[in-house]
């Protein structure tokens, strides 16, 4: 049975817990699919991850009882103040198609048990969680240090890319099917046919950290996956699959190989793309192995997806996206801002100078800092690539040094107003496509049309006084018949 103490917690006793921003995903999907999914134990054991804590609780207490229990009984180690949060735990589990949907009896999805159970206690012959490919002299395993520079280099090639096209510079280009992926997910944009430019959603991933980054873009692949004829449950089982593997032989500096062998035909045509995200590793494109990266491993788990090299013995820098891109940057921040609008940044990263330079000029280049200006021209430039003003505040309070965050309030105010100013200057105007309607032969007459008009939600613009009114593209067709069946009436 539950403990009674985790379930008769008040409210104020459990910290807020953001749900992973998959299970809404698997949501979604129809019981069929989900059971599909619960046949594999490493889908099972990756699912209870994302899960809270009280959903997971709820799933170990359940798992070991051979029937189902009353609802009653359950309910009764629930105290009033813990009746909410068991609740929205049950209505979580049901959603997912983890407990049977029952106002009776409580019970698990008996695949989902059954599975379950397999990954908990071990045996079983399916190669859900990977078939480890044999030792062989010929091919010499990989350090995970290399795996580690691969799968940074992968991501930065992303990273850069998107700040970086469109503002001049030459940044390496991602494989087509990244690109696609970007536009597709709205982070960069083509406009009239030119080059691809970040997008505000674009400039707030950059303010997410590499875990929140990475699982946005596989979101949209997994949306994508029908339209590409690939089977949603091989895509999903096989990304729990990698999120379950070893990352090295037995704990050890080499990374652990896998064969391709016991792929299906979806997973085997899903390794080029991960390759191109950084998740996997393959000595060439033809390889019948792989090697899963930390990306890959650590996309379940609260570890980070991308090393730092903070340890003893190691530089005092450490991963550059881990710095400039993770809105938990802390004591790691590098930005000075002064009531000047002058910005000093102590880097030496490209990665994180070129962020910057979307809403920074940039004056001096040093070994290790970069200065800059605030000025009208530069912000005026980051709107018009759609990046708003309370963008660009955030992410200098998230990146500001340790001797900024001493100040109160962290960012001088009269700077945060100008941004604001500065965006208020280039709204005041907005262009929209439209019909001026106009020399109506009675005020009767034009009232009567507005008021259609206004009806359809189409009316930008109105004067009584010349009696005229601005309407939608889309709204045209509708205002114009109406005006001529009107005339026909009359």
């Amino acid at each position: 049975m539950p403990s009674v103490q985790a379930l008769s917690s008040t409210p104020s006793d459990v910290p807020q817990i953001v749900p992973h921003a998959l299970l809404p995903f698997l949501r979604s999907q129809s019981q069929n699919t989900l059971t599909r999914l619960y046949q594999r134990p490493s889908s099972c054991l990756s699912i209870l991850r994302l899960l809270g804590p009280l959903e997971r609780q709820l799933i170990m207490n359940l798992l070991w009882l051979e029937s189902a229990i009353p609802v009653s009984t359950m309910a009764a180690w629930v105290v009033p103040d813990g009746k909410k949060l068991y609740s929205e735990a049950l209505s979580v589990l049901v959603g997912l198609h983890i407990v049977q949907n029952s106002t009776v009896k409580l019970a698990l999805n008996p695949t989902l048990k059954s599975s379950l159970r397999q990954a908990i206690t071990g045996g079983g012959t399916t190669a859900s969680f990977g078939v480890p490919a044999e030792r062989d002299e010929k091919r010499l395993p990989v350090g995970i240090d290399s795996l580690d520079a691969y799968a940074l280099e992968r991501w930065e090639t992303i990273l850069h890319y998107m700040v970086s096209s469109g503002q001049e510079q030459l940044p390496t280009k991602p494989s087509q099917g990244v690109l696609y992926l970007l536009q597709r997910s709205g982070l960069m944009q083509s406009t009239n046919g030119s080059n691809l430019q970040i997008t505000s959603a674009g400039f707030q991933f950059l303010l997410h950290s590499p875990h929140d980054q990475l699982w946005s873009l596989l979101l949209q692949y997994l949306h994508m996956a029908e339209e590409r004829q690939m089977d949603l449950v091989e895509v999903l089982s096989f990304l729990f699959m990698l999120s379950t593997m070893e990352l090295g032989r037995n704990h050890h500096s080499c990374s652990q190989e896998y064969t391709a062998d016991s792929l299906s035909e979806t997973q085997k045509a899903m390794l080029e793309d991960l390759r191109d995200y950084g998740l996997i590793w393959q000595r060439k494109g033809s390889s019948k192995y792989f090697s899963p990266t930390r990306l890959a491993t650590t996309l379940t788990c609260h570890s980070p997806p991308l090393p730092t090299s903070t340890t003893p013995g190691t530089s005092a820098t450490t991963s550059s996206t881990e710095v400039a891109l993770s809105s938990t940057a802390g004591p790691q921040g590098f930005i000075i801002l002064e009531t000047n609008y002058r910005v000093y940044a102590y880097t030496n990263n490209p990665l994180q100078t070129a962020v910057l330079n979307l809403f920074v000029t940039m004056k001096y280049r040093f070994p290790n800092l970069v200065v800059g200006m605030l000025t009208r021209d530069s912000v005026r430039r980051a709107l018009g690539n759609g990046i708003t003003a309370d963008q660009i505040i955030s992410y200098l309070v998230a990146h500001a040094h340790p001797q900024m965050r001493k100040n109160n309030p962290l960012l001088p105010v009269t700077v945060q107003d100008q941004i604001r100013l500065w965006e208020l200057e280039r709204n005041r105007l907005k262009s929209a496509e439209g019909f001026l309607y106009k020399d109506f032969a009675s005020q009767a007459d034009y009232e009567y049309v507005l008021a259609y008009a206004k009806q359809l939600g189409v009316v930008l613009w109105e004067s009584p006084a010349k009696r005229s009114f601005f309407g939608t593209l889309e709204g045209h067709a509708n205002i114009r018949g109406f005006i001529e069946r009107r005339s026909g009436a009359s």
